[in-house]
């Protein structure tokens, strides 16, 4: 099996690597979390870019066959930049406005996202391919990523945090969220309470991680064996959020 890099700003990534392991059950993993440099929602592209070249290299010398930008933020501004430069394959998150789109029944849908997310080309792409036909409404995560840093996954200031942001979409009618941030699915069990039965919940990781799955195999990259899946974790700051989180996806 292919050794796979994986990168986010901090932990929220780990709910990336959570769907590919079930693709991919004995794969051999190399997270790494940039929580030094965390979040990059409001880091300049040119950053974003520099730490994006850096962590890859990390990662191709630690034998990285293929790498999962799995960073919103960081795939709107660098996995250009990175193709362009590393010869491997490198699977990025993709904005879930299609399947949205497609299943809204009220015609809103609503789009959480971080703010370098939103003013990312791929997205207002993507967004430009489906707003004639549905109402998209956005609003940044505001404290989201701060929480699932800290281990914070639900109480009453992760409610009033999660709720500040997400009612507005639901105020404007969307019966369907979009999470465009790896870290939101952390905080999923507060997010569907707050939105209530009748509002769907789109995260995209299940769609990157059946893209890998696909990559891997054209590539010849992909060869199932018998053992067990081995994660090696590695952080640019404090590593302990990251191991606790980590120890959840088992």
């Amino acid at each position: 099996m292919a050794t796979i890099g994986i990168f986010d700003s901090g932990a929220g990534g780990l709910s990336v690597l959570k769907e590919i392991r079930k693709v991919l059950p004995s794969g051999h993993f190399i997270y790494f979390a940039d929580n030094a440099h965390c979040p990059y929602g409001e880091k300049s592209p040119a950053f974003i870019r520099e730490r994006a070249r850096v962590i890859t290299q990390r990662l191709l010398d630690r034998g990285a066959q293929a790498v999962v930008v799995a960073c919103n933020t960081a795939t709107g501004a660098a996995i250009a930049d990175l193709r362009s430069r590393f010869d491997i394959p490198f699977i990025g998150m993709e904005p879930a406005v299609k399947p949205a789109a497609l299943g809204t029944r009220s015609g809103v849908i609503g789009v959480l996202a971080t703010a370098g997310t939103l003013k990312a080309s791929k997205y207002l792409k993507t967004k430009g391919e489906y707003q004639d036909d549905v109402r998209i409404e956005e609003h940044v995560g505001e404290g989201f990523v701060q929480l699932v840093e800290r281990g914070e996954l639900d109480g009453p200031e992760v409610e009033r945090t999660v709720r500040a942001s997400l009612q507005p979409l639901l105020d404007a009618g969307a019966d369907t969220i979009v999470l465009g941030c790896t870290h939101y699915p952390f905080l999923l069990p507060v997010i569907e309470r707050i939105a209530g039965p009748d509002v769907r919940i789109i995260d995209p990781a299940p769609a990157v991680a059946r893209q890998l799955l696909k990559v891997l195999t054209e590539r010849g990259l992909c060869h199932p064996d018998r053992t067990e899946c081995h994660l090696e974790l590695l952080s640019s700051g404090d590593p302990s959020v990251l191991h606790t989180l980590a120890a959840t996806l088992a």
